[in-house]
């Protein structure tokens, strides 16, 4: 069974911790993003994640993601919060609605340090999918093909990585380009 233990171990033996990591981020939404500094200091410049940011503070998210971590954190664009049904959105930010929200953000978070060439290899070992537990108690099935790493959530709807690999001082984001949503209850 895999584990989150095994999740970061493999990303280790691979030797693709956030100090091995490529020397210069890449750019997210027009801000320059700092190994130095932590998912939440980081996320807070991206122009395109002021729905992830408020969306994290409103589900009271921010200490767990400033904390020592590792985390690897799938993090959908504003555009992505469009995708979803009209009025989800503010409806989610209701404060009577925090216990979901909460849910959905934690099925966003691995409680590991994964770079893309260690997920990869993951999905590699396992025969070409790979199944990755959140801290969301969700359970998404990670592919590739290519360069481009795709998750399908517990719905068997299918996400990209537009962005990989943005090492954080606690651990790394991944772009994503749709909201991942747990099982319908």
């Amino acid at each position: 069974m895999f584990t989150i233990r095994t999740f970061a171990a493999a990303a280790t033996a691979l030797g693709l911790s956030a100090s091995f990591a490529a020397a210069e981020n890449p750019m997210v939404g027009g801000a320059a993003m700092y190994a130095d500094k932590t998912i939440v200091e980081n996320a807070v410049n991206s122009a395109d994640h002021e729905t992830l940011v408020a969306a994290v503070k409103a589900a009271g998210l921010v200490d767990v993601l400033n904390s020592e971590g590792p985390f690897t954190v799938f993090a959908p664009t504003d555009d992505a919060f469009g995708m979803l049904k009209e009025g989800t959105v503010e409806a989610l930010l209701d404060p009577a609605a925090r216990e979901q929200l909460t849910n959905i953000l934690k099925c966003h978070v691995v409680g590991a340090d994964a770079m893309s060439m260690a997920i990869k290899g993951m999905i590699d070992d396992d025969g070409g999918v790979h199944p990755v537990p959140t801290l969301g108690n969700c359970t998404l099935q990670a592919t590739y093909e290519g360069d481009k790493i795709m998750l399908e959530d517990e719905r068997g709807r299918t996400i990209n990585v537009t962005i990989a690999d943005v090492d954080q001082s606690n651990g790394v984001i991944h772009v994503v380009d749709r909201v991942i949503l747990p099982a319908m209850q």
